[in-house]
Formats: structure tokens, sequence, C-alpha cells
């Protein structure tokens, strides 16, 4: 992920949307909806925080390491033990600019599967090959519990969850996306840094969503830092700005010290864009103000927080229930 420059048009979109996000200072009748259909509670923090942990055996997570083929095994296991059994992966060679082949695979997991009515939860679970931005050990491996094993913890608990709840309004598609780090695997550390495995599937839409795209997208990333602030981004905004105010409105009522209505100052590039670009209405849920342990060999599971885990796992889940 990384910070755009912001255009006139965003800042004024998110000055636009900022009032009325702030305004939602009770429950909103979205939430009213929900509250009595979710049971919010069963989303547990300190089981994603084990997924965090389980994922950190397997650092570095990049493609073309052993911890890359262990992390999709480990996310299919988790999902088989929810009863998620439509479960694809989308493999694919992707080539670098000078020919550098790399094998690619996202995995995509579909809850009720033959509801027209389709809503994306996404995440990457790929992490940066090394901590560039450690000041003792910039070439040590980057462990990510929060940059990126705190996404994957979110939707291997709420694919849990849901799988002992009623069925919700929407089928749901947990993407689990490949090469978000870029080729060369160093993210911002890279000045050429762009997303590989979000592209590549809203490119191949058709190959999951024949009968038309789906209505909505959410992606996760970063989400488990301890001290949480999570704001609007403006490129959310723009793309899906009822439903940034929606998962906002839910996300203050539930957890009103994790979520902040006032939208960040800039625009972020992450899985969520490609979504975007692609037609799909599609946000980002992301703290990216990460200091002193961003990309750095810190970014270990003490930092992260099962309290954090849960003020947005139990959001998203809510959110899922929305008509």
């Amino acid at each position: 992920m990384m910070p755009q420059t912001i255009s006139s048009g965003f800042q004024k979109l998110a000055l636009t949307l900022a009032l009325p996000l702030a305004l939602a200072a009770s429950p909103s009748p979205a939430r009213a909806q929900v509250k009595g259909e979710v049971k919010a509670e069963l989303w547990d923090g300190e089981r994603a925080m084990a997924v965090v942990g389980d994922l950190l055996r397997f650092t570095p997570r990049s493609m073309e390491t052993p911890g890359h083929q262990q992390t999709i095994d480990f996310i299919k296991a988790e999902l088989a033990k929810a009863k998620i059994d439509a479960v694809t992966q989308q493999r694919w060679v992707f080539r670098t600019s000078d020919g550098k082949p790399f094998a690619m695979t996202n995995v995509i997991a579909r809850l009720q599967p033959s509801n027209p009515r389709r809503v994306i939860v996404a995440t990457h679970y790929d992490s940066i090959i090394k901590a560039y931005r450690d000041a003792k050990n910039p070439d040590a491996p980057m462990p990510g519990a929060n940059n990126s094993s705190s996404g994957v913890a979110v939707l291997l608990e709420t694919a849990r969850v849901l799988s002992l709840l009623p069925p919700g309004p929407v089928g749901i598609d947990f993407v689990f996306f490949d090469g978000e780090e870029g080729s060369k695997s160093l993210g911002a550390g890279d000045p050429e840094f762009a997303p590989i495995g979000s592209p590549y599937f809203a490119e191949h839409l058709r190959e999951f969503y024949p009968a038309g795209k789906p209505e909505k997208a959410a992606v996760f990333d970063m989400v488990c830092d301890r001290d949480l602030h999570l704001r609007p981004d403006p490129s959310s905004i723009a793309s899906a700005p009822a439903e940034v105010k929606k998962f906002w409105d839910i996300g203050r009522a539930t957890a009103p010290h994790a979520f902040e209505a006032r939208p960040l100052p800039y625009a972020m590039s992450d899985d969520h864009s490609a979504l975007a670009d692609a037609g799909i209405p599609a946000f980002l849920v992301i703290d990216f103000e990460y200091e002193p342990f961003y990309n750095t060999t810190q970014d270990t599971l003490d930092k992260c927080s099962p309290k954090s885990l849960e003020a947005v796992g139990r959001t998203l889940l809510q959110y899922l229930y929305l008509p």
C-alpha cells in the first residue's frame, strides 16, 4: 500500500462527506436494523491474534519463498475448518519488465455461492521480504504481524463466525490477494511499486461474475495496531461513499475508540484501487500510521491487540448483514 497525491476533486469530496460522517455520533438506522440479528460477540479477537501468530511462523511470506506456499496451505486449511468448501485458486505467471517469472496465486472462498448478490471481502497475504526501513537490520526478514497478517486474520475469523450464523442477505467472496507488495516485495521501498494480484483479479472478473459485477468490496490491511485509528481515505470515499459512511457508522457505534469520521488527508493505493477501477464500489480499511514499526523487524505480535481486531471484525460482521 502507498499514499497517493490527492487531487482537488478528492479533497472536495472528502470534505463534502466529512460532515455527515462526523454527525453519526449515535447508532444509525442501519446499525439498529442489524443489532438483533448478528451476534457480534462471537467474533473473537484472541482467535484472530492466534491466526496472526500462526502466520508469523511462515515469515517471509513473499513470492518465491517457502513461506508463500505455506501461507496458502494455511489459509485453505482454516477455510476448510469454517466449512467453506467453495475455495478456488486463481493461478497465473507474472513477468517483470526484465522477464523474470513469478508464480502467483489468489485464493477465493465463496460463501453462499448460489446467491446472485455478491460482496467481496479482501486482503493480501504476501509479505515484504525484508525489513528495508529498519535502521539496524534492513536486510532481515520483515515479520509482518500488522502488514499483512492482520488482514488475513480478520477474514478467517469472519469466515469462522459466519459459518455459525444464519445466512445473510448477500453471498460473500473472501479474496486473499497475492503480490500486493509488488514484484520486488518491497512495497514503498520500490519506486515502481504496484500491486499484482488485485489487478489480475479485476481483469478476470467474468471468471467469477459472468452475470454482473459484485455490489461492493471491502479491503482490509494493517488493522491490528494497539493504538488503532481508522479514518476513511479519499479514494474510498470517491469510489464508495455510501458504503464508507455505512461501515464507519457501524464502526463508531461498535468501537468509537478505533473509528474516526475525519477523512485522511491523502488517498491510499492498495488492493481496493483495482476493484474501484473495474467499476466496483470499493473501500479500504487501514491504519497506515504505524510508526516506528512499519516495515521493520518490529512489526511483531506484541504490537497487535485483540481489541483492535475485534473492533474491525465485529464491525465487518454487522456490515455484512445489512440489506
